[in-house]
Formats: C-alpha cells, sequence, structure tokens
C-alpha cells in the first residue's frame, strides 16, 4: 500500500489556510506560482464568488506528491456560516492542520472547529500564522491553546524577530533543547517529559534530547491526544510553510490497512452540467474499479461505476481504480447523497455533526416567471448541501431552506445568479422551533374507503425525554399487520411528524403501534402512508404540544466597565448566566440565551466595546417555550387532518402536494 495522508486544513476566516494551500502547491513543485486571495488566482478557491470576495464558500480537494507520499488535502471554508462544508469531509480526514492567527489567538469559530476534531477524534497540527503582523505574539496563543482548550502542546518551530517584516522561525528540533531559556522551549520539554520518563531524566541532569526521542513520543502520543505539535510562520512568505508539510508526514498517520471488503464513506456530491452526479469518496476498505458494480448500503440501491477521477491541482484525472485510503470522484451513481456508505459500513467513522441550521427562510424569485428554475436549481443545491433541508409546499406556491447564519443568504443569492440565472430574493428568516407532546394520548385512523384500501392503524403517543428524538416501537403481531406493511409503518412516522399541530417538527417523544389491520384483499403498498399521518396528527391534537425553542450556550469575555450593560442585554434576550469572574480589567460571563433573541449579538457586543468583547455560542439543545415568545406557524401542505382533501391529495385526485 503506497503512502497516503488525508488531511484538511482548517481555521476562524481569514486565519491563511487558503495561503498555506497555495504554497504546499508551490513547494510540491504542482504550480509555478502560488496563488493570491487577494487577486482571486487561488487553485482551491474554484468558484467566481470565491475569486470576487477572496473567502472560501466550498470545501476543495486538492492531490499532490511530497516525498513519495500522496497527500490528499481538504481546503475547507472558514466561515460559520458554511460549517456544513466542513464537517462532512470531518469525515474522511486522518489528520488536520488547525490555522490560528497570532494577533487574533482563538476565535469563535475556531473552537467550534476544535471540538469537533475533538469528537472525531481527528490527530491535529497546529500552526500560528501571520507572525509578522504587529502585534503577534505566538507565546500568548500558546498559553491559550493550552488553558482554554486544555491540552498540552510541543513547539516544533518557534517565532524569531516576531511582529516585524523580519520575523522568522528556529527549528527547535534541529537546534536542540540543552541550556535553552526559551520559555517555549521550556514548556514544550516539560510537556513532553511528562509523557516519557527516559525524557524527562535527561531534561533534568541536563543532557541533549535527540530529535529521534522526541519524534518517537510525539507520534506516539499525538493520536491519544496527549500532546499536540505546534508549529509558527507566515503563510504569504513561505516561512514555517515546508516544516509544516513535513510535519503533516511525521505526526499525521498513515490510513489503516483494512480488509478486501469494499468500505467507502460519499461525504460530498456535485452536479457537473456535462458528467451529471459526481460522488466524492474515501475508500476506508478495499478497492473500487471502473464498471464495478456496488451496492448503496444507505439507500439499498445499486449502481455501476462509470469514472474514477482524481483532482490534482484543480484538473481531473481519469484513473481504473481507488485503493483503500485513497479519495477520488466517481461518475455513474446516480442515486447517491452526502452521508451515503458504498459496500459495508464496517469501517466507516461516525458522524460528529459542527452546526445545526437554526433559520428557516422563505426564498422567491425577483420575477415570478422565474419560480420553476429557482425550484430547481435549488433542488441541485439541496442534493449538494442536504442541510439546506429544502421544502417545496407546491399548494402554496412556496420554497423555504435552512440557514446556517445570515452570510450565506448573501452567498447563495450570488450563486443562484452565476451558476443557474436566477434572481431571487429572502423574507426575513425566523428561528427553527419544535413541538413536543404535552401529556400521552391516543392517535387512530382507519382507512377503509373508498375501496380499494384498507390501513387500521393506533399508537400510543408519549412525551420523550428531552434530546431523545423520535422513539418508535411495534407491539402489533404480525398475524394482524403484515411485516411488509409494519415495514411501511415504521419508514411513514418521520415523514409524519414534519409538520405537527403548530406548524413544526415533532420530537421528543415515543410513539408505539399498539392495533391495527390488515386487509387480505383489500390492503395495498401505500395505505399507511396515508393512514399513519392522520393517525399521528388525530394523536397529537389529543394530547397537546409544547413548543420548543432552541437555546444556545455562550461565553462572554469584555473589558469589566461593560459588565452592567451585557446584564442588561441578557436579560432583555431572556438570558440565564452564573456568578461573573474576574481576571486582570476583564470579565467573563457564562450562560445560555435563546436562539431568536440573540442571533445578532456578537455584531451589537462588537460595537458596544469597540471589538474588545467577543462572545462564544454553541449549541445547546432545544428547551420549552410559550406560545407567545415563540412562534405558531400554519400547516403548509394539505394537513392529515382534513381526512377527506388529504385522502384525495394522496390518491392523485389534485395536485396541491409538497415535498
Amino acid at each position: 500500500m503506497r503512502q497516503i495522508r488525508n488531511i484538511g486544513i482548517l481555521s476562524h476566516v481569514d486565519a491563511g489556510k487558503t495561503t498555506i494551500t497555495e504554497q504546499f502547491l508551490y513547494l510540491a513543485g504542482a504550480v509555478k506560482n502560488p496563488g493570491d486571495v487577494n487577486k482571486g488566482t487561488t487553485t482551491s478557491d474554484s468558484l467566481q464568488i470565491e475569486k470576487e470576495r477572496g473567502v472560501s464558500i466550498r470545501a476543495s480537494e486538492l492531490s499532490f506528491e511530497w516525498k513519495g507520499c500522496r497527500i490528499n488535502l481538504v481546503d475547507t471554508p472558514g466561515h460559520a456560516d458554511f460549517s456544513a462544508e466542513v464537517e462532512r469531509p470531518l469525515q474522511i480526514m486522518d489528520g488536520a492542520i488547525l490555522v490560528i492567527s497570532a494577533v487574533e489567538g482563538l476565535q469563535a469559530h475556531t473552537w467550534a472547529l476544535w471540538e469537533s476534531l475533538k469528537a472525531r477524534h481527528i490527530p491535529v497540527i497546529f500552526f500560528i500564522n501571520k507572525i509578522d503582523r504587529d502585534g503577534a505574539d505566538a507565546g500568548r496563543v500558546i498559553e491559550s491553546i493550552e488553558n482554554e482548550l486544555r491540552i498540552k502542546t510541543f513547539c516544533l518551530t518557534a517565532p524569531v524577530n516576531e511582529g516585524s517584516q523580519m520575523a522568522g522561525t528556529t527549528n527547535i528540533l534541529q537546534t536542540g533543547f540543552s541550556g535553552s531559556t526559551n520559555h517555549l522551549v521550556q514548556l514544550s520539554m516539560e510537556n513532553l517529559s511528562d509523557l516519557d520518563e527516559q525524557i524527562m531524566e535527561k531534561y533534568l541532569e541536563g543532557e541533549t534530547v535527540s530529535a529521534a526521542e522526541m519524534n518517537t513520543t510525539l507520534q506516539k502520543s499525538l493520536p491519544f491526544f496527549q500532546i499536540f505539535p505546534v508549529l509558527a510562520g507566515v503563510a504569504k512568505t513561505c516561512t514555517g510553510i515546508q516544516e509544516l508539510l513535513d510535519a503533516v508526514l511525521d505526526y499525521i498517520p498513515q490510513p489503516p490497512a483494512n480488509s478486501d471488503q469494499l468500505s467507502a464513506l460519499v461525504y460530498k456530491v456535485q452536479h457537473d452540467p456535462k458528467l451529471g452526479k459526481l460522488s466524492f469518496v474515501r475508500i476506508f476498505g478495499g478497492t473500487l474499479k471502473v464498471r464495478d458494480e456496488v451496492t448503496n448500503n444507505t439507500s439499498g440501491n445499486s449502481g455501476k461505476v462509470a469514472r474514477i477521477q482524481k483532482r490534482f491541482v484543480g484538473k481531473a484525472h481519469d484513473l481504473k481504480s481507488l485503493e483503500q485510503g485513497d479519495m477520488g470522484i466517481l461518475t455513474g451513481l446516480t442515486d447517491t447523497q452526502a452521508g451515503d456508505v458504498l459496500g459495508s459500513a464496517k469501517y466507516i467513522p461516525r458522524f460528529a455533526p459542527l452546526k445545526t441550521p437554526l433559520m428557516t427562510v422563505k426564498i422567491l424569485p425577483v420575477d415570478v416567471h422565474d419560480f420553476t428554475q429557482l425550484a430547481h436549481a435549488l433542488e441541485v443545491m439541496h442534493m449538494e448541501d442536504p442541510k439546506l433541508n429544502l421544502k417545496w409546499y407546491k399548494g402554496e406556491g412556496e420554497l423555504h431552506i435552512n440557514l446556517m447564519g445570515f452570510v450565506q443568504k448573501e452567498i447563495i443569492i450570488h450563486e443562484l445568479a452565476d451558476r443557474f440565472g436566477v434572481t431571487a430574493k429572502f423574507e426575513d428568516p425566523t428561528v427553527i422551533y419544535r413541538e413536543t407532546p404535552a401529556k400521552a394520548g391516543i392517535g387512530h385512523a382507519s382507512y377503509t374507503m373508498p375501496k380499494p384500501c384498507w390501513a387500521v392503524v393506533t399508537f400510543a403517543i408519549e412525551p420523550g425525554d428531552p434530546g431523545s428524538g423520535v422513539v418508535y416501537e411495534s407491539k402489533v403481531s404480525f398475524d394482524k399487520i403484515k411485516q411488509k406493511y409494519q415495514n411501511e409503518i415504521q419508514a411513514a412516522v418521520p415523514k409524519a411528524l414534519e409538520q405537527g399541530i403548530k406548524g413544526w417538527e415533532v420530537t421528543d417523544l415515543k410513539i408505539t403501534l399498539i392495533d391495527g389491520e390488515d386487509h387480505e384483499i383489500h390492503s395495498r403498498p401505500g395505505d399507511w402512508n396515508i393512514a399513519v399521518p392522520m393517525a399521528l396528527m388525530n394523536g397529537l391534537t389529543k394530547c397537546g404540544t409544547t413548543l420548543l425553542e432552541p437555546i444556545l450556550s455562550f461565553s462572554i469575555t469584555a473589558p469589566e466597565e461593560l459588565l452592567g450593560q451585557i446584564a442588561g442585554d441578557l436579560h432583555k434576550m431572556r438570558g440565564t448566566f452564573d456568578s461573573p469572574t474576574f481576571s486582570s480589567e476583564n470579565v467573563q460571563i457564562i450562560g445560555e440565551v435563546p436562539a431568536a433573541t440573540s442571533l445578532d449579538y456578537h455584531v451589537k457586543l462588537g460595537m458596544r466595546s469597540a471589538g474588545k468583547a467577543r462572545v462564544r455560542f454553541t449549541f445547546k439543545g432545544y428547551q420549552p417555550v410559550s406560545d407567545e415568545e415563540g412562534l405558531i406557524r400554519p400547516y403548509k401542505g394539505v394537513n392529515p387532518l382534513d381526512r377527506s382533501r388529504w385522502i384525495l391529495h394522496n390518491r392523485g385526485a389534485f395536485k396541491a402536494e409538497d415535498r
């Protein structure tokens, strides 16, 4: 098996990760000159809007060779609104480079990225960029990494002439540790000594610790999150970049050798005007060849691989096969979606969400005649990014999508115009609420007319624990309802719960099938798709539902004199918080606040403090809220409670459908 490294490069926006990617390509000889973000000449930013705005909005994959090793690199967006483009590639990474500015230090999105990397247990190399800028302080950044992320670091390269145009780095492994008074060197040696007794003895006795000894300990310890390599540099001048590239080979592990059984993950899907659907895959086990018939483990369907490609410096090259550990692009598989597993799921890593969309918004064409064109364009974008969660309510003539944040709105408008030639606009977004049963109850539906049809179901509905989702169970024997029909019933439940009696998805409940019957002659496949929503809506009407609103945990660090104003803000936003803690001239406030009242608070806080205060939000979960403080909305599409209309609609009597 050849040497391969599958890595991602991640950061808060504007930390310099795309520039690092360009320098990697230049050092590897893949390009004659590194691209410039400001000039729109970068290789990884291929969309026109990325070149115009100098910001990545799509994850891009590039492969190149470095010292006999194939490096598959994913350059990810840095803005939190495009977290979906980060979390999908996280599943295929063997390691990651987390880039942090030497001036700004740890920022809000850096935290979210770190938490997701930690949850996936992905080995991380930290790179402190922009040490040439005024105010750069790599030592302060490393201290905050250790204190706030609660980890130990090992500084491979230390800054020299920091904060000036003469900034450079010194390689600590080459210069050695003996007798050094550099605090970064001392910190690194103390951290490493804690992991190896022999190194500790040599360090305490003033003996030289060889680079080989240090490397061995780092290589053994990084996969267990015991210590993390840190390098410093200036990406735009290629300072410290070669050392970073070498560190990828030294410390990011080779993909494990798994069985010959195919195990692959589709982590991304794109639409190509010429080739159709492109399925981006990582092979975790076995080998995949052109014309292989593969089974989609997720959908149960099969398809034949028509073409295998790999992108080297933005250009696609045809391959005959993909071996385990490698990444590539497949054509010919028409039903794949991001997250699908091809072959066995045995070696596929678990999924760790990075950010949850908290807003939904109605989108309209500027010209009403472009509605169908807009709908089809959004279908393509939804295929590429399932978190958009497109809902096309044809009866109302409405299109709704989910949003991560306000910047994403701008990008979607631009992309619709640029890619699809459709000019669109948004209505004001609203927070995504949910609902849950207020008490236990029974839901029943008997769909036996007009024949041929026969589907009778009775459900017990109970409130579930917060965060439990939907728990389904059947206590009905196969003598009363055949197994094939019970499978249809279970499959129909999630769709039926997409809207409850207050217009929102129903969650945190247990549904038990307690009675029902089929008919030997009159029952048909699909009858249960009509009966199940009627029964569940009937039950929810009897139980009543409680609105749930999304809650954010927050941490605010601000000058002490702003405490009173911030406390007042939090009170108005229905926030709760612990007793503030003080350090130096700052105050830290930790608590919880509804998303509906705080989505733009980071902007308000920044303006109020002249940029001196910062707030970090993380999604905590959903909590009950009164109908008055929440939002009830009308049911979209045909409501199963309108029995006659619902049955006629599902039997094709009229076309007021939604999807």
